[in-house]
């Protein structure tokens, strides 16, 4: 099956399949090469280079000097160099902008890699018709171990123990899975929701430090690495147990409009958060993520312009302690 053949959907099948995969065509791949790839991703992402192994493929984000997020990614250890995700409306412009910091990295290039591509894969059924025994290695999120046409990673179950992976294939090769069980990428998406794993667009991109994002609780955000830009307000917010706001997944039972990345949401006439992510489900339901103030989640909330969209809250796979601590005020 080639990618144009993939079932084409802008809904998510309810409940989601416990076994499938997708093309991830919304996303790119860029390879960074060369004497100073370590150095150069040490000093602008929040992740320790020393802990991307082939073992290992950690999240990681890049921020503002202020500490705002521009850039959420998993990074992937292919021989001597890196391989990192962005999604495909912004891979341009956040490569552009490395590429500034990258100038002084003699010998050190960042480029995207037309025929890589990234399978998202639902359960464990076809996760092992393409790892066999291999699997038995991957016991947590960021585990990952190279195949002969790829590197699979384990990533984040969804709230409802569905398991997930993803499978980085650096070169075109088909993918050795069956057709019957190949799904839309809003699939996909609805489980990255269910997983509590955000994206960024256009319109929240640097909205957020990566904390209000539960990026730590993800493996994205390494407190102990060192210098990086932007790392001395995302460390501040850390070690002060400054968080007043973080990622929180609602649902909608019927709504008839999908509320957009960066729609404000209200409790009352009170803008206390902004939405994420969003996706909508066959049976009229949308689910979504949303940077909420602690001090507002447990309120009656509704986006900006649908009062009658209440939000339901709904689980995540991880624990975030900072709610339970956070003081009544604002970031």
């Amino acid at each position: 099956m080639t990618d144009t053949d993939a079932p084409v959907s802008a809904v998510a099948d309810f409940p989601l399949p416990n076994d499938g995969w997708a093309v991830l065509n919304d996303r790119v791949v860029a390879r960074i090469s060369g004497p100073g790839t370590d150095k150069f991703l040490q000093g602008q992402f929040s992740q320790n280079l020393d802990e991307v192994t082939p073992d290992h493929s950690p999240r990681a984000a890049a921020a503002t000097p202020k500490g705002r997020a521009y850039c959420l990614t998993r990074m992937v250890r292919a021989g001597e160099d890196i391989l990192m995700d962005f999604p495909s409306d912004l891979a341009e412009d956040t490569i552009s902008h490395l590429r500034k910091y990258l100038m002084l990295f003699r010998g050190t290039t960042m480029d995207v890699v037309p025929e890589a591509r990234i399978v998202g894969i639902l359960g464990s059924q076809s996760a092992e018709s393409l790892a066999g025994d291999a699997m038995d290695s991957l016991k947590e999120p960021g585990d990952s171990t190279a195949l002969s046409d790829g590197l699979l990673v384990k990533t984040e179950p969804t709230a409802e123990g569905t398991p997930r992976f993803e499978f980085w294939q650096p070169e075109d090769n088909e993918t050795a899975l069956p057709a019957s069980t190949r799904m839309s990428t809003a699939n996909w998406r609805a489980s990255e929701i269910a997983a509590g794993i955000a994206s960024l667009t256009a319109a929240t991109r640097e909205s957020f430090v990566p904390q209000m994002l539960n990026w730590q609780h993800v493996g994205g955000v390494h407190f102990k690495k060192g210098c990086y830009t932007g790392q001395e307000v995302i460390a501040r917010m850390h070690f002060l147990g400054q968080l007043k706001k973080s990622l929180f997944r609602f649902r909608i039972e019927q709504a008839g409009d999908v509320p957009a990345p960066g729609c404000a949401l209200y409790a009352g006439e009170r803008s206390v958060g902004e939405v994420v992510n969003a996706v909508k489900y066959r049976d009229g339901r949308v689910e979504l993520l949303a940077v909420v103030r602690h001090d507002a989640a447990r309120n009656t909330l509704h986006p900006d312009g649908l009062p009658e969209a209440v939000l339901t809250p709904m689980t995540l796979p991880y624990a975030v302690p900072e709610r339970e601590k956070s003081a009544q005020s604002d970031t």
